[in-house]
């Protein structure tokens, strides 16, 4: 497999100055905590609950790219597909904290975990309250029943969106966490590769496809899906994947949803276009009705081709937060 071509300076540096070039993409609006990869909306009102976003960089506009209005206030960024380090997260949450607590969000991940984790322990001993929604949509491993075991993919857009609205409107941090809570177990996705990404650093791709093969059910990072192979229609990986998300929740007739089409980096507008045309069919002969739809890049796998299908099962409360107006860097919803 050939090297990837990436556009970049030192490799050893390039996290470093990705990050330097999204704080400025904010022009003045995000500062970033000397040392860490941690960043913070500087204008914060007083007095509110502070939404706390993270995990590994390479998935660009996420994490780092979520802060602002109705959205979140800091994010926890490490290095390419790196848990942050706990000193970040709690430089990431001394940054934002106004005096109601903090909550975390990010994928279910064993470093992510173990990292918050600790943090928890460390801003507690410090006096700051944190509260804990680890994002568990990846339809394609674990099960129902045991939702721990799945990792987070492009699912953690709705969660992040809807605790951004809950943490602006609500005062208490239990409110919060409850009704972010609610969205991450609403929301089921389900991913397929067609290529691979690859490591700034070391230039080596994450995983090898053949030059037919696809993998239904792949992680962001390149972990196992469910099924390898040859490259198929539009039409059809579509059926795959949603017939695997539709039955988990599951989601019925008569149902309203938001629907997320994400490109895991290399694919094209042209191809999520297609996709999002027969993931609408579908849902219309479930009796299922959109009520909002996002189609674009949101959760990345540096040039890794392929995309994304996340449901988020709606009742009034979480319409209310999704459709609350936000701004960010990489994601504005009017």
């Amino acid at each position: 497999m050939k090297k990837p071509k990436k556009i970049l300076n030192d490799p050893r540096r390039a996290t470093e100055e990705m990050m330097e070039g999204l704080v400025l993409a904010y022009d003045g609006r995000v500062g970033r905590v000397e040392g860490h990869g941690a960043l913070f909306l500087k204008d914060m009102p007083e007095n509110k609950v502070a939404l706390l976003v993270g995990g590994g960089s390479g998935h660009e506009p996420i994490f780092g790219g979520f802060l602002g209005h109705n959205l979140a206030d800091g994010a926890a960024c490490g290095e390419v597909f790196t848990s942050p380090s706990p000193q970040t997260i709690c430089a990431a949450a001394r940054a934002i904290h106004r005096g109601r607590g903090v909550v975390f969000v990010y994928g279910n991940y064993s470093g992510d975990n173990m990292n918050f984790d600790m943090a928890a322990e460390m801003l507690a001993a410090e006096g700051i309250e944190t509260r804990t929604i680890r994002v568990c949509d990846d339809v394609a491993v674990g099960s129902p029943g045991n939702r721990d075991e799945r990792r987070g993919i492009a699912g953690d857009v709705f969660v992040i969106k809807v605790a951004g609205g809950a943490a602006a409107e609500l005062a208490g941090l239990e409110a919060v966490a409850r009704v972010t809570a609610r969205a991450e177990a609403n929301t089921r996705s389900m991913g397929v590769a067609v290529s691979p990404g690859s490591l700034p650093e070391s230039g080596k791709p994450t995983f090898e496809l053949g030059d037919d093969e696809i993998e239904i059910g792949m992680g962001a990072h390149g972990e196992k899906g469910v099924k390898r192979q040859m490259l198929s229609t539009a039409d059809d990986i579509a059926n795959q994947m949603m017939a695997a998300i539709l039955r988990d929740l599951p989601y019925a007739r008569g149902d309203e949803v938001a629907l997320l089409i994400n490109n895991l980096g290399a694919s094209t507008m042209f191809e999520l276009l297609i996709v999002n045309r027969r993931v609408r069919q579908i849902l219309a002969a479930e009796g299922i009705t959109v009520h909002r739809s996002f189609v674009g890049s949101y959760l990345t796998s540096q040039e890794m081709a392929g995309f994304s299908i996340s449901l988020m099962k709606l009742d009034p409360e979480l319409k209310h937060y999704l459709d609350l107006p936000s701004a960010s860097f990489g994601f504005t919803s009017l």
